[in-house]
């Protein structure tokens, strides 16, 4: 147990109407009576420290690929790490970094073609070369850091562009992790990001930015089985390019850039040839400047969209993209992605939930009204976080999807402090509000910490009858199976499991489908 848990346990024992003297006999009787053995105590520290060792070692590893990472690309090129490694105790452990690189591609069979290390591939990578090395994993582990950290050299200018880099990249990540599931303010802290880079780094270009992504092309399958659809873009922009689409048979080398895998830069593209106007305003003489379109991936490398960026608004006819930039943009389009998915991570669990819940109702009408919240860090308290309303559902079959933002905060929701505690310790928590019932229940992500919770109002019933409670435990085991299954499908190293045909649709009703395939598999468990 962790604290919170302990505090929950124990407040949960006691119940609310304990006598001050009676509580501290019971905290005597626990003090005495509690013995731990030496076994359990060394069990315990050997824990402790393992949990400490191994979060200096990712903070560690964290420093080193940043170190490496100049430009905020967010990701390593495999072979420049692998040949510097080559060079390790000069040359003698060859044969271990053999081993270690053929294990890491078979963990992650997809860095076989693209040969990019992200920051969770670089961390694995350096432990399965310690592991190889046999003796202490953390001396070899120390003593590979030492010798990558001393491998590269940053002036004190690169250092200072990598860190505003990085930290216009973190609001990208925070914006996701803020919205309530809403792709705008992501779109605005991407744009942001770009405009404040080539005002900083870039010679203070003029630049226009957009972000298209893919769809099935149901519109003209005689042009392609798939399409370009603008979706944002910077806000001179937006009269000529956004809801635009771009079709296979169309000029661009957006296409090109998705196939490809890999960024598509243009330095002058009145000499191209093959590039769409979006402008029609402008005539060709006037179509002076630079294009680099990058394609956005997964965390499997599959494309699905393209980030845009061009001069072609800048005075100055002299605008390339640098390397650094291009390494940057790279970076930015991986903060994208990474937003992209967390906000459709989210919006699958709430459409489970959904789901979910158009399953209980009908069987337990004890339960008058669930509200579905999130956690979202407190922008304010960086140690705290904030609970957003998102879904306000009854047993009526009314559902209200809060779009403007409805946060809760610790101190200024005494009486929904249950919700916190139902978070605080990742536990179920019943407790009665102005003489009605709630039940909190969280639901947890893949480390066992709140993503959000449950609500669930059961009116001036003290509690459910058995079988509506029957019913409800079932709802939330299932609920919690389905959304560890929505999470492991945003990691790197997990292809997706399809069990049932109707889940290979890409749409939203594949996370409600999910519920019921759960609950297909627990009944076919019990049989």
């Amino acid at each position: 147990l962790n604290l919170p848990q302990f505090v929950q346990l124990m407040e949960t024992f006691v119940g609310e109407n304990i006598s001050l003297p009676t509580l501290k006999r019971l905290i005597a009787f626990l003090k005495e009576e509690y013995k731990q053995t030496e076994e359990e105590k060394m069990e315990q520290l050997e824990k402790v420290h393992r949990i400490s060792r191994l979060a200096q070692r990712k903070l560690l590893l964290g420093a080193l690929f940043e170190k490496w990472d100049n430009n905020a690309s967010g990701f390593l090129d495999l072979e420049e790490v692998d040949a510097v490694l080559s060079t390790f105790k000069e040359g003698m452990e060859k044969e271990a970094l053999r081993k270690a690189k053929k294990h890491l591609c078979s963990r992650c069979p997809q860095l076989s073609s693209v040969g990019k290390l992200s920051p969770r591939a670089f961390q694995t990578f350096l432990e399965f070369v310690a592991s190889e090395f046999g003796g202490n994993e953390d001396e070899a582990v120390d003593n590979l850091v030492e010798f990558l950290t001393a491998s590269v050299e940053r002036s004190h200018m690169e250092c200072l562009r990598s860190f505003a880099r990085r930290e216009w990249l973190h609001n990208i990540q925070l914006a996701a992790e803020t919205s309530g599931a809403s792709m705008e303010p992501v779109y605005k802290a991407v744009f942001k990001a770009l405009s404040q880079d080539a005002e900083a780094h870039g010679g203070n270009k003029k630049i226009s930015a957009y972000i298209a992504l893919l769809e099935e092309n149901q519109l003209s399958p005689e042009r392609g089985p798939i399409l370009l659809r603008y979706v944002a873009c910077t806000a001179d922009d937006a009269p000529y390019v956004l809801n635009q689409i771009l079709y296979r048979d169309m000029k661009g080398v957006s296409f090109a850039a998705v196939e490809e895998g890999k960024p598509i830069h243009v330095p002058r593209v009145q000499l191209h040839g093959n590039i769409h106007f979006w402008n029609c305003d402008h005539p060709g003489e006037e179509r002076i400047g630079s294009l680099l379109v990058l394609p956005l991936h997964d965390a499997r490398w599959r494309a699905f969209g393209i980030l845009g960026l061009d001069t072609l608004q800048d005075p100055c006819e002299q605008t390339v993209f640098l390397s650094h930039e291009i390494s940057f943009y790279q970076g930015v389009s991986h903060a994208f992605s990474k937003a992209y998915h967390h906000i459709c991570t989210l919006e699958d669990v709430l459409q489970m939930a959904v789901t979910a819940l158009d399953w209980l109702y009908p069987r337990a009408p004890g339960v008058h009204t669930v509200v579905t919240y999130l956690v979202e860090p407190d922008k304010d308290k960086t140690w705290d976080y904030a609970l957003r309303k998102m879904i306000t559902t009854d047993n009526t079959g009314q559902k209200e999807i809060h779009s403007s933002p409805v946060l809760l905060l610790r101190k200024e929701t005494l009486l929904r402090d249950y919700l916190f505690k139902s978070t605080d310790s990742s536990e179920a928590i019943c407790t009665s509000v102005h003489g009605e019932y709630h039940i909190a229940v969280p639901l947890r992500d893949l480390s066992g910490q709140a993503l959000g919770v449950f609500d669930i109002s059961i009116g001036r019933h003290q509690k459910l009858p058995p079988h509506e409670h029957k019913d409800l435990q079932k709802m939330l085991k299932m609920a919690q199976a389905a959304c560890s299954e929505i999470l492991k499908l945003s990691l790197e190293e997990t292809e997706p499991a399809y069990v049932l045909e109707a889940e290979h649709s890409r749409n939203l009703r594949r996370a409600g489908i999910l519920f019921h395939r759960c609950m297909l598999q627990d009944l076919r468990e019990c049989l």
